[in-house]
């Protein structure tokens, strides 16, 4: 149902470097460009990410309550994308571990203060 979400960026060259080196982690990379305004990157499994530009040209700001969730498939794989984006200069948001049973999960922020969070059920 979901083919995409976007996250809104100040600073595109920048995000893009973030998400080239995150999302690498997932097998991911940049499958589409729109000039200074937009990337998506995908790792061919599901549903595409992307940062974005506002179109209306006003500058991009966190959405409260706005945050996207990334399904990493593995324990490990929360444990390396957490780390990997507080090393990018991301911030934490909620360290790394279990929640409500198995849901396993590690939450952050990137660059521009989108909120994101790996997580893994089981």
């Amino acid at each position: 149902m979901i083919g995409y979400v976007t996250m809104g960026s100040n600073d595109r060259k920048k995000a893009g470097a973030f998400y080239d080196e995150l999302l690498g982690l997932l097998g991911a990379k940049r499958v589409m460009e729109d000039g200074d305004r937009l990337i998506l990157w995908s790792n061919g499994q599901g549903p595409m990410l992307g940062v974005i530009q506002p179109y209306d040209g006003k500058p991009a700001t966190v959405g409260n309550g706005d945050m996207v969730a990334l399904a990493v498939g593995s324990r490990e794989n929360v444990d390396k994308i957490h780390a990997k984006a507080l090393a990018l200069g991301g911030k934490d948001e909620g360290a790394v571990g279990l929640r409500g049973g198995n849901f396993y999960a590690g939450y952050f922020r990137d660059l521009d203060g989108n909120k994101l969070v790996a997580f893994h059920m089981g």
